[in-house]
């Protein structure tokens, strides 16, 4: 009996050991919950101040304290850290609010993140200044971008849309009131047309106008034509609707003239023109010309994308702009215009130098990460804003049939602008479920 109880206790043993080490690769999230949350908390508390101490993250005290610690406590006088104001796990990491000492700043931190991650076994940790003085400590327990998977309730609000997950276990919302202007770039198959999807699949829930400017015949936009306002499949094509956009951003300036108002959001929701978001695939077909006679025409479209680029934010215009490559050597304007462009997704490049293209005049430290994106993980980037911050993201593999069907499902939204009717893409009466798109645009009229 007592061999028979040891042999069923080493079992259990060595099944439970197999079920942690089956969970930890194939449901890393159960492994954390179970095993890695509270190691790691437990880890963090009891090497919290020397770990901060090594790294250099400690300032000396004030002299009020040190008197107090010497001759009141009769103590050595530590280094202070900074103080650990919450501790918080979640299903991906641990979050932990620290208030800084007088001489220590969110940069610090910051540098010192790769020493941390080590020093406390997690995957990674990034720093979030949350308000002056404090910041969070975003630990992630394991790779979240392996598999991901987007939380199923997210609130937000105006024109956001969840497009991919962070590093650290948050989603990657693109906000276009406070990025109105974004440039995305990417080698083939590093996952910019999914990209682009999962922006176009939240966008069509929204109450927005949506222009589609697809140069490579239509090849990829003119699917989701239920759901477009507008739809341009040549550079010809493509210059009379931006011709077209620029008159309308004129007309809304003189609107928000009339009613003594800088924003299209200061304006009365009656009389409030509803937002406009142009998506362009493939940018450097707008600029390539083959001929001495095309050099009008991209001029034309320079001039209407950079004017729109400085400009349309105040009147709701915003610019959703793609291309593999986007340098000074597409020519004359190409430079100008990405300078406006203030957002930026970079997913894996062929060469150093479009990563620097996309990164390096808004977040020098991020490209270096854009350059090591592996081939084996399409659909991840690294999101950067004029504000200097980055992060690494993945977005979630979403089928070009999933954003047909939404676009179907709400093109009730299409909203009524009569100047973009020209423009507007035809849609059979039954269009097919699946395989090659039968949407042709409607001829231009000048």
């Amino acid at each position: 009996m007592t061999d028979l109880s040891t042999v069923l206790e080493a079992g259990g043993a060595l099944a439970g050991a197999g079920g942690l080490g089956y969970a930890k690769v194939r449901a890393p999230r159960v492994y954390w919950s179970l095993v890695g949350l509270p190691v790691t908390w437990g880890r963090f508390t009891l090497s919290y101040r020397s770990t901060m101490d090594v790294c250099g993250l400690t300032v000396q005290p004030s002299r009020l304290r040190a008197f107090i610690a010497r001759n009141v406590a009769r103590r050595e006088v530590l280094p202070v850290p900074p103080k650990v104001r919450r501790v918080r796990g979640t299903s991906t990491g641990l979050r932990v609010t620290l208030r800084l000492p007088a001489g220590l700043e969110p940069a610090d931190l910051m540098a010192a993140s790769e020493r941390l991650r080590h020093a406390w076994g997690v995957h990674s940790v990034t720093v979030a200044e949350t308000k002056p003085g404090f910041v969070e400590l975003r630990m992630t327990g394991y790779d979240v971008l392996r598999r991901v998977r987007m939380p199923h309730r997210i609130n937000l609000e105006g024109l956001a849309v969840p497009v991919a997950l962070r590093e650290d276990g948050t989603v990657f919302v693109r906000d276009y009131r406070k990025v109105p202007m974004a440039l995305t770039l990417g080698a083939n198959t590093s996952g910019k047309s999914v990209f682009q999807r999962n922006l176009i699949k939240g966008l069509a829930k929204l109450p927005v106008a949506l222009v589609g400017i697809d140069c490579k015949r239509g090849v990829e936009q003119s699917a989701y034509a239920p759901r477009l306002s507008a739809l341009a499949t040549t550079p010809d094509d493509a210059a009379s609707l931006l011709d077209v956009l620029v008159a309308e951003m004129e007309d809304r300036f003189d609107l928000l003239s009339l009613h003594g108002v800088s924003d299209v959001w200061e304006l009365p929701e009656r009389s409030r023109p509803v937002p406009v978001v142009v998506l362009v695939d493939e940018v450097a077909e707008l600029f390539l010309i083959s001929s001495r006679k095309d050099e009008e025409r991209r001029e034309r479209i320079v001039t209407a994308l950079i004017r729109l680029a400085q400009m349309a934010r105040a009147v709701g215009i915003h610019l959703e702009i793609c291309g593999q490559r986007f340098g000074s050597e597409l020519g004359k304007g190409a430079t100008m215009l990405r300078a406006q462009l203030t957002g930026r997704v970079v997913h894996r490049v062929n060469d150093k130098q479009t990563a620097e293209m996309g990164l390096a005049d808004v977040a020098p430290d991020a490209v270096v990460a854009a350059s090591l994106i592996p081939a084996e993980r399409p659909g991840t980037a690294v999101a950067a804003d004029s504000s200097g911050g980055w992060a690494k993201i993945r977005t979630p593999h979403t089928s070009r049939d999933e954003v047909v069907a939404v676009c179907r499902q709400f093109a009730h939204l299409v909203p009524d602008l009569p100047a973009l009717d020209p423009y507007r893409p035809h849609v059979p009466a039954e269009a097919p479920e699946s395989g090659p798109s039968l949407v042709k645009p409607r001829p231009v009229t000048e």
